[in-house]
């Protein structure tokens, strides 16, 4: 529930009209006129509000339903069946409530059904729900860009494209590198995901089922290193100076060996890996490779697709390095879950795109861009911020607990994240590399993170795992208060708890 334990404005704030010293009218109002709400057609008539939609099936029986008629490829963690959401919660057809620790995949930053954005969506549904941005602008499109405009991380980025989700985003910043520079190379990072599109899921390196059986994929993409301690074939102790010693050094042998640096169109990064295993980039290596694309003409493009609109602390990831991409990829929480992304570049290099070669008929939703704008709005109060930093000083106490107990620390390897894209990775008996500095014949079960996760899923708390390793991965909403974090807490510590004491 919205509840008032916390800052107003995390729950919800009234909503502050945009002052538009770019668009010839005087108020975001003027832009989203609010209906006459007493003239309805005659053949509609109101039907009360309740709480809950009256089920016309019983869980089961939609489940079933969806088993049979929604494609295998599309997987799922259970089969719950969710027709509410409020805050921190997810409810039930059966009316069980779930403390969602998934956000939608770092999607709701604002927690499910904020008042403020549903309530700029419903005001936008009964004025414009769609102009299609080859026609002519949209007056939310507008302003959703005037209220980024201020929080990018660079003042170059001042061009934009919205698109739907974060792997069109992807493709989108791919065919503007390659037209803006005239090369076809793209340089990724194993464990990177950005997407499963043919041109998104060929740079995708997390996992192979995102686009195996389906080749071959786009051509001209090279994979290098990241820095991270288990790719990299060396332990989780090993210094984060070597880790990106290591990887610069998989980088030069690249752009020696397999392609030659003139003929790179882009690096594409993120800057806190997400199904690679929330796993964060050095700075170091990142100015590495902003050194790199600076001498050879090459475009760095940050993938802040799930690091976005303070997952992490700030308002985007590279804010925490100071790197400047030539191209920025977001997507997720822009909206707090209405279907919007988006990529941000310098108007040179924007305007190097021929004019048609960008669009979508849904690209830049009316009702969608209103939601963005209500979200930047609720953002750009501040209390998210903070609040980002108390929570994820609370879940990261109570994890480095977990490690330094006698009780469970020998099942984990590693805390790690930032903000809240948090992660637990846990040893694997089958791994060595898991298994540095463990006392000999120490017993260490298998598939720990999917006990964990089931455990805290019988607790009515949802998690997700990540990465090709044993990892859990924890991402509330941003409004999660004191209270609803200690109780993930508890249930995470007695989950971990549970694993050690069966083995």
């Amino acid at each position: 529930m919205f509840r008032s334990a916390l800052p107003t404005s995390l729950r919800a704030v009234p909503r502050a009209r945009i002052a538009t010293t770019s668009l010839p009218l005087a108020s975001t109002r003027a832009l989203i006129a609010t209906p006459n709400r007493t003239a309805q057609p005659a053949l509609k008539q109101d039907t009360p509000d309740t709480d809950m939609p009256a089920p016309v099936r019983t869980t089961a029986q939609w489940a079933d339903f969806g088993r049979e008629h929604i494609g295998r490829g599309l997987g799922r963690l259970r089969d719950h069946v969710i027709v509410k959401g409020e805050g921190m919660e997810l409810i039930t057809a059966d009316g069980e409530r779930l403390l969602d620790f998934t956000a939608g995949i770092g999607v709701t930053n604002l927690g499910h059904c904020h008042p403020v954005v549903s309530a700029a969506a419903a005001e936008q549904v009964s004025s414009l729900v769609h102009m299609q941005c080859s026609i002519m602008f949209s007056a939310p499109y507008l302003q959703l860009i005037e209220r980024l405009l201020p929080v990018m991380p660079h003042p170059s980025l001042d061009s934009f494209f919205f698109w739907n989700s974060g792997a069109e985003a992807v493709e989108a910043a791919i065919k503007l590198a390659r037209q803006a520079t005239g090369r076809q190379a793209i340089v990724c990072f194993q464990g990177g995901y950005h997407g499963r599109t043919m041109g998104s899921g060929a740079i995708t390196r997390s996992k192979t089922i995102y686009t195996q059986g389906t080749g071959p994929l786009m051509g001209g993409v090279f994979a290098t290193a990241y820095p991270y301690w288990h790719s990299l074939g060396v332990t989780s102790e090993t210094p984060e100076a070597e880790l990106v010693r290591l990887a610069e050094h998989h980088l030069d042998m690249l752009l020696r060996q397999q392609v030659a640096p003139n003929e790179v169109a882009a690096m594409i990064i993120e800057p806190v890996q997400g199904e690679g295993g929330y796993v964060p980039c050095p700075p170091a290596f990142l100015h590495h490779l902003r050194a790199v694309c600076d001498k050879h003409g090459i475009l760095l493009i940050a993938d802040e697709v799930q690091t976005g609109f303070f997952r992490t602390g700030k308002y985007f990831c590279v804010e925490h390095s100071g790197l400047r991409p030539d191209i920025m990829v977001f997507a997720k929480g822009v909206a707090n879950g209405f279907p919007l992304s988006g990529i941000v570049s310098r108007k040179e290099l924007m305007d190097k795109m021929d004019v048609g070669s960008l669009g979508g008929t849904y690209a830049g939703n009316a009702v969608a861009c209103a939601a963005g704008v209500a979200s930047q709005e609720v953002f750009q109060t501040g209390e998210i911020e903070a609040n980002v930093a108390a929570r994820s000083e609370q879940l990261y106490n109570a994890l480095h607990a977990l490690k330094a107990s006698p009780k469970t620390g020998h099942l984990i390897a590693e805390i790690r994240g930032l903000g809240l894209m948090t992660a637990v990775e846990f040893r694997m008996p089958s791994d060595p590399l898991t298994l540095s500095g463990l006392a000999p014949n120490t017993h260490v079960p298998k598939d720990i993170g999917k006990r964990v996760q089931q455990y805290c899923l019988e607790r009515n708390l949802v998690t997700l795992t990540t990465s090709c390793f044993d990892t859990i991965r924890f991402i509330p909403a941003l409004i999660v208060s004191q209270e609803e974090m200690q109780k993930a807490i508890d249930i995470i510590t007695a989950a971990v708890e549970n694993v050690a004491r069966e083995g």
